[in-house]
């Protein structure tokens, strides 16, 4: 009895030695995002654990009767809290709250740090800023270091030198597509991200995780957000108006979003006078159905028509020097009409088996239908315009007639599965997936261009009428992808400081030709014990360009000199090997917080596609041709210049080279340098009117004449030189902690009034040039200007 009774007492004593209480949860911001690097641990003892990029935390401790939890952010105020008696499994999610200064009734609170290569950022702020596209996020990544648009009408954006279809666009996960056939900024319209839907922003210029896509610049990864109550937005504006409304419940969440745009008036002060007739239209929604703690299915959906019609009657444009001014001058007649239609919807069934490990399927659909046709025809007149300095004559140099006809249509699916995973184990995150993708493209393209200059129809063949230039496309491709990648992403804080370290391989092959790919990528971060005001950086990874239907398109000549298209079967995937160094120093300046960040980054270049752009189109060579580099510096100042509003100021140098045929030539999107401001102030005689803001300068990019390439001479365009200003008069502002409204206005957060002047110094910017040939066979480039000086109204009301 004795015997029995010393093992049941040896057994419990052992039970109670390893009984453990395991402790999940998550740690967000008073607005509810997620707090990534927070420390959690027990107080008296060294266990403790740091939040993920999710803020998401989990920690093991032996049984005891009471425990003490410390939650500690920089930039926040620390958090205890104390369980008694605890066991078992515990969930515990705590909200930090900024440790902030009072300056004269002003909050000043602290910067998030960046650990990894993904920098986040908040569209609250820009959403009541002046911008000529209706404060899109692509706007907002244009005033980033490394990024650049020179085309307020566009939501396309270079990184780095790269191409606008180098860059990966993720919304919920599911990567997104756009428009295949947009040649201008007039054409497009809405950008696919709904601005009023976002909730968290991750973007990266380069050196980003093998969870993206084969893309070689950079990665948007878009989280909308999913409403806590009902809720809405309405924007109204001289430009079109938006709607959203949000509403959630115990387990289900719905949140949708219109948008409608007509900038008519914005397009009426380019130089080419006509019927303008733009209608675009977007409706997205976003729903979540939480079935149980571990089943969630949501569903993405998106429908967007975009309809372009024009009539041209006149343009009238002077351009030259001071001393050589000269007059270009075009009646037209026809019209212009273009149709995108996009349509995309993406299911996600996510099951969380336990605590540490989440997995999600995923189906995805995208469809695309383009149309773009027009048929215009003008007479021109290209004339010295007066004189400049002894003996100079003006006089006629050219005169003649065009006509351009196109009937372009492409129509293209894409259908994507995939099941993706995380899983925690210890101090590491593992992040793995696979994916199917199937492809298929629709073309029908048949466009040509007659010229007659002098009376002479170019080229000149007296025994026949020819076109300077025609094309004809039929194709039909239909293709698979296959991806696959893992990443572990470990977090360590030693004595020397914090670090976090990721590295991963990613995989993929494409069936049209027969190409096998892998692609490993690694960063690091890290934080000095010592002083933690610094972050250092380190990227390094082999990044493929997966080409898509434009890239692969040859152009060949039948004997008759007619132009058709041939889709490449051996081309391969363009290439990058980055190397990125960065560091970001936090300080407080003036008693508020400041963040000065650079990088400087070196990308090797190979099997390269040759390109041109005109606009927003860019004609590929549809060949391997090249190899190259690009290497720049990038730097932000970053901080509240005025308590309570955000700031920045990015200024960029950069140098990118190929070799096209042994010459040694700049990239089409190389700017050597570019400077972007965004300022935001109050006044604090008059709190309720808020300024705003936005400028850009950069650099002129190459190009040269139609048909022909860089090897064979180019020039620079002007310096692209925009500001956007604008003034917001809160009718109604956000009430503070712990106040309440009566009456009508209950229903209301905010309600905004605004004045803004785009093009505030009234700047001819050039897009892009119509080329001209004189009666001596010179060749004058005519330049496409963009908007001038416009005036915009806008109302904002938050409910």
């Amino acid at each position: 009895m004795r015997l029995y009774t010393l093992l049941l007492f040896i057994c419990g004593l052992a039970a109670a030695i390893h009984a453990e209480i395991n402790i999940s949860g998550k740690v967000t911001d008073t607005e509810s995002q997620p707090v990534e690097f927070a420390s959690v641990r027990v107080a008296g003892t060294t266990i403790g654990a740091n939040t993920d990029e999710k803020g998401a935390y989990k920690l093991s401790v032996s049984d005891r009767d009471t425990l003490v939890l410390i939650y500690a952010c920089i930039g926040y105020e620390e958090v205890k809290r104390t369980l008694v008696k605890p066991s078992g499994n515990l969930t515990i999610n705590v909200r930090l709250q900024t440790r902030s200064n009072e300056l004269e009734g002003v909050t000043v609170t602290e910067i998030r740090r960046q650990t990894g290569t993904m920098q986040t950022m908040t569209v609250s702020d820009y959403r009541l800023a002046a911008d000529a596209s209706g404060g899109n996020v692509e706007s907002l990544l244009a005033t980033m270091p490394g990024v650049s648009s020179s085309n307020e009408l566009s939501s396309q954006y270079s990184v780095r030198g790269g191409t606008f279809d180098e860059n990966s666009v993720y919304i919920n996960g599911i990567e997104v597509y756009r428009p295949l056939m947009i040649s201008s900024g007039q054409q497009e319209g809405l950008s696919i991200v709904n601005q009023d839907l976002v909730g968290d922003i991750a973007f990266s210029t380069g050196g980003f995780g093998a969870q993206y896509a084969d893309k070689m610049s950079s990665a948007l990864d878009i989280t909308y957000r999913q409403p806590e109550a009902f809720e809405g937005s309405l924007g109204l504006s001289l430009m079109g108006g938006s709607l959203s409304i949000g509403q959630s419940s115990r387990h289900f969440s719905q949140l949708h979003g219109i948008r409608y745009k007509r900038n008519n008036s914005l397009l009426s002060s380019m130089e080419t006078k006509g019927e303008y007739d733009p209608t675009f239209f977007d409706y997205q929604t976003n729903l979540v159905w939480k079935m149980s703690n571990k089943w969630q299915m949501s569903f993405l959906g998106n429908i967007a028509v975009n309809d372009y019609k024009f009539t041209p009657t006149t343009r009238n444009t002077s351009f030259g020097t001071a001393d050589d001014v000269k007059q270009f001058k075009v009646y037209f007649d026809g019209h212009e009409k273009d149709k995108f239609e996009t349509f995309f919807g993406a299911y996600t069934l996510s099951y969380t088996p336990t605590k540490n490990t989440a997995l999600t399927f995923l189906a995805s659909g995208f469809i695309t239908n383009e149309l773009v046709a027009y048929d215009i025809s003008g007479e021109y007149w290209l004339d010295q315009a007066g004189t400049s300095g002894e003996g100079a004559i003006g006089g006629e140099l050219g005169v003649g007639r065009y006509h351009e006809h196109a009937r372009n249509r492409l129509k293209s699916t894409v259908l994507d599965f995939g099941l993706r995973g995380k899983t925690m184990a210890g101090k590491n995150t593992w992040a793995y997936g696979v994916s199917l993708k199937r492809e298929s493209v629709m073309e029908r393209t048949r466009e040509w261009e007659r010229r007659d200059s002098a009376g002479f129809s170019l080229p000149f063949d007296p025994d026949a009428l020819k076109v300077i230039y025609n094309l004809q496309s039929n194709q039909d491709l239909s293709s698979t992808r296959i991806h696959a990648f893992v990443e572990d992403n470990i977090r360590i804080n030693g004595s020397a400081g914090y670090f976090n370290i990721a590295a991963g391989l990613r995989t993929s092959y494409w069936s049209f030709n027969k190409e096998w790919l892998i692609s490993p990528r690694a960063s690091v971060g890290f934080v000095p014990e010592r002083n933690n005001n610094w972050t250092f950086r380190f990227a390094t990874g082999l990044y493929y360009q997966s080409p898509f239907f434009k890239e692969f398109r040859m152009m060949e000549l039948d004997n008759d000199g007619n132009t058709f298209v041939k889709l490449n079967k051996d081309i391969k995937s363009q290439r990058s090997l980055q190397f990125i160094l960065g560091a970001d120093y936090t300080f407080r300046a003036f008693s508020r917080p400041f963040k000065l960040s650079g990088e400087a980054y070196y990308k090797a270049l190979g099997n390269l596609v040759p390109y041109e752009i005109e606009n927003l189109k860019i004609v590929y060579s549809g060949q391997n041709e090249t190899s190259g580099y690009a290497m720049g510096l990038d730097f932000k100042l970053f901080g509240q210049f005025v308590p309570g509003s955000d700031s920045w100021i990015s200024f960029s140098l950069m140098k990118t080279q190929e070799n096209i045929n042994g010459v040694k030539v700049p990239r089409p999107n190389d700017r050597r340098y570019s400077l972007a401001v965004f300022f935001t102030d109050y006044f604090p005689k008059l709190p309720r009117l808020k300024f705003s803001l936005r400028g850009i300068l950069n650099d002129g990019l190459p190009t040269t004449a139609p048909r022909t390439s860089r090897d064979k001479g180019y020039f620079r365009t002007p310096a692209y030189k925009r500001v956007d200003i604008g003034l917001m008069y809160g009718l109604l502002l956000p009430p503070k902690d712990g106040e309440s409204r009566s009456g009508f206005f209950r229903h209301f957060k905010s309600i905004w009034l605004g004045l803004d002047v785009f093009n505030l110094l009234d700047i001819s910017n050039v897009s892009s040039y119509y080329w001209v040939t004189d009666v001596n066979e010179i060749q004058y480039a005519v330049p496409n200007y963009l908007t001038r000086r416009q005036f915009n109204v806008r109302l904002s009301i938050d409910f």
